[in-house]
């Protein structure tokens, strides 16, 4: 377990996959500035799940507060990123009635079955869409992110809503951000639309990222042999795309269990750091 290394916060180190164990914004201190070519993530969206781990983003009584975490993020992620380099970010939306939002009044079901990890959401009205994706994407203009372009991710395969008065949700949003202009056109072209699958995995874990995502987002954001970053890494599925095509990759996430997982899933359970 990741406790039972000599330091707690590297998690693990070959030269070649780093992971960090804590907050993203302090960890973000430790990698050089203008090392990082691309970065992919796929934040916790914001009143959808509980990953069980105090400090865990996404339970943030409004989505403000969300929003205002998450540019805070990214404001670390600036220094890090070489000129031209550019970030991947995938982030799902949610309506008004999620995440307790229909409990009855007096009612004790949200914190008995949150605990003390997540607190208790400001309402929205039910059936509102609350427009996370697009509200995180112009607080991180504000803050002098370019936003490149917009990807829609179509889901064929996503999860069945127990919805009748109103359409399922069957996308998510994927941004490319950079800070200014980049000199190339390699990647100007192309659809706006990915159809691919969501990963069914089986892993412990409620929120495995998909690897077809990450492998297009690594492929048109990184040079060959270049380095990927993923702030929120999970179980290390930004690391299988970025190995892949032979990048290196550091990964942060708050969860040690999460890196366990990630070493596992990239063949490095066996060795040391």
């Amino acid at each position: 377990m990741i406790d039972e290394f000599e330091n707690p916060v590297l998690a693990y180190d070959n030269g070649q996959v780093v992971l960090y164990c804590g907050d993203a914004v302090d960890e973000l201190s430790r990698v050089p500035a203008g090392s990082v070519d691309c970065v992919v993530t796929s934040p916790p969206y914001w009143g959808l799940r509980d990953y069980r781990v105090a400090g865990q983003l996404g339970g943030e009584p409004t989505v403000a507060e969300y929003v205002a975490v998450l540019a805070a993020v990214f404001d670390e992620v600036a220094p890090v990123l070489v000129p031209g380099g550019s970030v991947w970010l995938n982030l799902g939306d949610s309506y008004g009635g999620s995440w307790g939002n229909y409990v009855a009044d007096g009612s004790t079901a949200v914190r008995s079955r949150y605990g003390s990890h997540r607190p208790p959401q400001q309402k929205h009205r039910a059936k509102d869409l609350v427009g996370v994706p697009w509200r995180v994407a112009f607080a991180l203009r504000d803050r002098g992110w370019v936003i490149r372009r917009e990807v829609v991710w179509h889901k064929p395969n996503a999860r069945p809503e127990s919805v009748r008065d109103r359409f399922a949700r069957r996308y998510e949003t994927i941004f490319e951000l950079g800070r200014g202009q980049r000199d190339d056109t390699e990647t100007a072209a192309g659809p706006e639309v990915w159809t691919v699958s969501a990963d069914r995995t089986g892993l412990n874990h409620p929120a495995v990222g998909t690897r077809e995502i990450a492998r297009r987002c690594v492929r048109l954001g990184c040079r060959p042999g270049g380095t990927v970053l993923d702030p929120f890494s999970g179980t290390g599925t930004t690391g299988l795309a970025a190995r892949e095509q032979r990048c290196r990759f550091i990964g942060i996430d708050l969860d040690p269990r999460c890196h366990e997982i990630a070493r596992q899933r990239l063949g490095l359970a066996g060795e040391r750091s």
